[in-house]
């Protein structure tokens, strides 16, 4: 087993020769000893350790417990940029627990003990089921901890956000540490974002686990050892929260309390997105949204890059290459575009050059010093820079205020990019860490803190103050936020992408595990940039990636300069029909779309999951299914939709499809998935994990062909196609009704750009059916809400079934309503009052 040790020997190798990290980690590794005094809280335990140490375990809820401690006789403050005072503040009364070799505590759902000898904690459920086991006991070096976990053999680990590799973490080690990762790989690690939280899953239950701490932190999913995984900081505080499911969906509901909601986003953001770096000058941008108009290939929004900036620096524009961007702004909007512009985190260092962001900034001293009071200068896009502190609550009001000539220019949203935050002339390649931020900051003490404590979370303060700013500057309208680095906690301000990816097949592979990653850590709004940000991507492959790109919740096309055009119409007539195809689908399935989006909102689940999420029982052994060879690249959209791209989409072999369940239809065809007698085997595979599942099928690729499946049960909402979200449908909303079990689905729409929804100004609506031996009933819900939407009339397409009689009964009457026979489903188009209806068809 790995020792305290040797554990701080081998981070201090990874750490290198960093003059801040040697300042704070040294030899001498302890533990904290023995339980010397416990004193029992209402809503928990405080312990003093013999070695002079304390810590303490509460109960937020029943659910959920929180874990401090300290090597010293003082918790560090009560401070979280990740989990709001109010949250942390929550407690729920506990019933004691004593004897003499543990001390702890039991809720309705949880017991947790602390064994007296040696500090090691053990949570379990009431139903004897152990969540969480220390291996050893918490060990410190200096001001570095770490902290070590029994890990079964069946033990799998999810989570982490969009970290490269394999969906399972297991076997695996990451980093936490926001990096510009140009070219990213799958070996490639830490990259852009941290989020320091992870799922266990075992035999069909999962138990989540949250380190909030904003130091560089790590984790080893069994690298080091094979018995036990673990986790760790060079610094900061022993701060962490354990929560059971004990399903997969309750864990990430859980941490979504925790850390917060998305919120909900305007609809436009579910629309096709196209951008590159960059389309420049004026008229370039014009082509691009006049040509996907005449080509008929719908799209909401179109992007701005650095290039449209004077000498790339933030909050300017260049007159020379935009001569009048207001007016195109308004000639777009009437296009029904919305226009994105970037604005990194940096402020050219301008004096005397009547920048107002410097020359404010520096007024009001805005910007990161050194501690010696010197103002912190980098070399990024415009130059020589300097550096918000967004720490301050202050300097995140000014920084918010920079944006108000450019909404009032008409743009729609913002785009932080290079807020890890990356620097060019530095040999880490950011920020130094001993350049000091000033925390000012309601719920913290203020103090100043090195930028090794502030690296982390700096992006997400940043996009937090471009939130902020953009809900002061227009308080009726849903601001659109991108970030590309955030800590835990930063879906509550801005969605976000999975950075410079590159235009090869290996990254389109990679891509869904990284979407689902980010789902289960609370970024749900999240894509990648469709075709590869580094490189030209070939035809084939830009059209496989618009096609999986089309079922993701952010579907931008973006690319780097230098590279070839990357636009839906790129590479011929034959190519664009294939993209066209899928980008009208995606706006067809807007209502499933934007009620997914409402959804993630209120309950934190993601729009894009793995499948283990829905359907945790889906193998024999309970096994999570998503760990079967070939089944890692497909995912849900939402609980319907399972999405089934080829593992290896570059080649033309055939491959098979794992369902999580035993009754699934073909999207496209309106089919049932017939059971496969004999699936074909797959050379050099291990055993078939087939056997583990009740349905598989056989899939041979083609270019223009992309399996899509829906569970039996379904009932999804549709629209008739639109040019974008702001269009009007004409005709009727379609409901389609799959025949099976569990036969249900929801509808919620609004305004979809506003916040009268939080007045009621909302429509939601249910529906359900059941087949029965003399025919199939369906109930549509009565409208919840004052919204009233665009439709008049519902038309009801019901697959799987088939009546034997042609009788339809409505609300308890015989009706005249006819039905029309298709290949694979019937249809029947009735009035919608809102006051909803029931039919029975026999």
């Amino acid at each position: 087993m790995r020792t305290c040790s040797s554990f701080f020997f081998l981070m201090i190798f990874i750490l290198g020769s960093a003059k801040i990290w040697s300042q704070q980690v040294t030899t001498g590794a302890h533990t904290l000893g023995s339980i010397s005094n416990s004193a029992q809280l209402p809503n928990g335990v405080r312990i003093d350790t013999s070695a002079g140490g304390v810590e303490e375990i509460v109960a937020l809820r029943d659910d959920l417990v929180r874990v401090r401690i300290s090597p010293s006789h003082d918790l560090p403050e009560d401070a979280s940029w990740a989990v709001a005072p109010e949250t942390r503040r929550n407690s729920v009364p506990v019933v004691a627990y004593n004897s003499s070799d543990f001390v702890g505590f039991s809720t309705a759902v949880l017991r947790v003990a602390v064994r007296r000898s040696d500090l090691r904690l053990i949570v379990g459920g009431q139903d004897g089921r152990i969540l969480f086991e220390d291996a050893a006991p918490p060990c410190f070096e200096g001001s570095a901890f770490r902290l070590s976990e029994t890990m079964p053999a069946d033990e799998h680990y999810f989570g982490l956000g969009d970290k490269t590799g394999p969906l399972d973490r297991r076997g695996h080690a990451y980093t936490m540490w926001n990096t510009d990762a140009y070219r990213f790989q799958e070996s490639t690690d830490p990259i852009y974002k941290s989020i320091p939280f992870f799922m266990a899953f075992r035999a069909g239950m999962a138990t989540g686990v949250f380190l909030d701490n904003t130091w560089r932190t790590n984790f080893d999913f069994g690298k080091e050892s094979p018995s036990s995984y673990s986790f760790g900081a060079v610094a900061g505080p022993v701060d962490f929260y354990i929560f059971p499911g004990p399903s997969p969906r309750q864990v990430v509901e859980s941490y979504a309390w925790l850390t917060g909601m998305a919120p909900l986003p305007p609809r436009w953001m579910l629309g096709f997105q196209q951008s590159r770096f960059s389309y420049t000058p004026e008229s370039r941008l014009m082509e691009i949204g006049n040509r996907l108009r005449s080509d008929r290939i719908p799209a909401d929004a179109l992007y701005l890059d650095i290039d449209f900036e004077d000498r790339n620096r933030p909050f300017t524009v260049d007159t020379k290459a935009f001569p009048d961007l207001p007016q195109a702004l308004t000639t777009l909007h009437n296009m029904h575009f919305h226009v994105i512009a970037i604005t990194d985190p940096h402020i050219a260092d301008a004096p005397n050059q009547s920048y107002p962001p410097y020359d404010s900034g520096v007024a009001r001293d805005e910007f990161l010093r050194w501690p010696n009071g010197s103002a912190y200068v980098g070399a990024v896009w415009p130059g020589q820079s300097v550096f918000p502190d967004f720490t301050r609550a202050a300097t995140r009001a000014w920084w918010g205020t920079l944006f108000g000539p450019f909404v009032r220019m008409g743009l729609d949203g913002f785009w932080n990019d290079m807020n890890e935050p990356s620097i060019f002339d530095s040999q880490t390649g950011t920020i130094p860490l001993d350049v000091l931020h000033r925390i000012d900051e309601p719920g913290f003490q203020p103090r100043t803190a090195t930028h090794a404590e502030i690296h982390d979370v700096y992006g997400m303060e940043n996009s937090r103050a471009t939130y902020d700013g953009l809900r002061k500057l227009e308080p009726d309208t849903r601001p659109f936020v991108l970030t590309r680095a955030t800590y835990a906690g930063g879906q509550r301000y801005a969605a976000t992408w999975t950075g410079d990816n590159s235009s090869t097949w290996n990254h389109l592979r990679m891509t869904n595990p990284m979407l689902e990653s980010l789902g289960l850590s609370g970024f749900s709004f999240s894509g990648a940039d469709v075709g590869g940000f580094a490189g030209t991507p070939p035809p084939d492959l830009l059209t496989k990636w618009i096609e999986v790109a089309a079922f993701q919740p952010i579907d931008r096309d973006h690319t780097e300069k230098g590279t070839g055009d990357q636009e839906p119409w790129v590479g011929g007539e034959e190519q664009e029909n294939i993209r066209r195809r899928y980008i009208e689908e995606r706006y067809r399935l807007m209502p499933y779309l934007y009620t997914l989006a409402e959804e993630t909102a209120r309950t934190g689940l993601p729009m894009m999951r793995p499948l283990f999420l829905d359907y945790p029982d889906a193998t024999r052994d309970k096994h999570p299914i998503d760990v079967d060879p070939g089944v890692e690249t497909e995912f849900l959209l939402g609980h319907d939709l399972l999405i089934a791209p080829s593992p290896y989409p570059e080649e033309p072999d055939s491959y098979t499809v794992e369902f999580p369940s035993s009754s699934w239809y073909d999207y496209w065809t309106g089919e049932l998935v017939p059971p496969m007698v004999d699936p074909p085997p797959v050379l050099n595979a291990p055993p078939a994990a087939a056997e583990q599942v009740a349905l598989t099928t056989h899939v041979q690729p083609t270019l223009d062909a992309l399996p899509v499946f829906v569970r039996a049960g379904a009932i999804l909402p549709m629209e008739p196609l639109v040019q974008s979200t702001e269009e009007t449908p004409q005709g009727p909303l379609t409901l389609r009704i799959y025949a099976g079990d569990d036969c249900r689905g929801s509808l919620y729409t609004d305004g979809g750009e506003g916040f009268a929804f939080e007045r009621g100004d909302f429509l939601r609506m249910s529906f359900t059916c059941v087949v029965t031996s003399n025919g199939i009933e369906i109930t549509i819900s009565k409208r919840d809400g004052s919204f009233v939407p665009w439709w008049k009339s519902l038309r009801l397409e019901i697959y799987g079934w088939t009546p034997t009689r042609d009788v339809i009964e409505q609300d308890g009457k015989n009706s005249a309503i006819q039905i029309e026979h298709a290949q694979n489903f019937i249809a029947v188009s009735i009035p919608d009052s809102g006051e909803g209806s029931s039919l029975k068809i026999e």
